[in-house]
């Protein structure tokens, strides 16, 4: 991740924070309405465009808020009221992105296994190399 791209997380964070302690729908994670960030940005205006892009993006990309939209819940406005539903294309979405994330956690694990199996083994190689050295390289 690059310094600019981190930055631009860290401020979006910054702002997701604020919008969950603000308002309920982004705190309990429910499905968001579509057009969530023209509500936003008309009741702050005050808001930057971009902090809200990404916060936005933060948010509806969280594991959490993917589980709420293969529940089937309606979306909700920014005072919990409903406006819209979740099609069954976007749960679809939502449940290919899930089960993809888990796979690449499985993948890492895997992958994280092996390397220190390889590690522990090439340790054990460098001690019995030592060991060996110890008692043949006295005489």
């Amino acid at each position: 991740m690059t310094t600019q791209t981190a930055s631009k997380t860290v401020r979006g964070n910054a702002l997701l924070a604020q919008l969950q302690a603000e308002f309920a729908v982004f705190r309990d994670c429910k499905p968001l309405a579509i057009g969530i960030h023209k509500q936003l940005l008309e009741r702050k205006p005050d808001l930057d465009k971009n902090k809200v892009r990404v916060a936005l993006h933060g948010h509806t990309a969280s594991t959490r808020y993917l589980k709420a939209l293969t529940e089937g819940a309606p979306r909700l406005d920014l005072d919990g009221q409903p406006a819209g539903e979740v099609t069954k294309e976007q749960q679809d979405v939502a449940v290919r992105t899930l089960r993809d994330r888990i796979k690449q956690v499985k993948e890492r694990q895997k992958a994280e296994a092996a390397r220190r199996k390889a590690e522990e083994e090439a340790a054990m190689r460098q001690a019995k190399l030592q060991q060996l050295a110890e008692k043949f390289g006295k005489r």
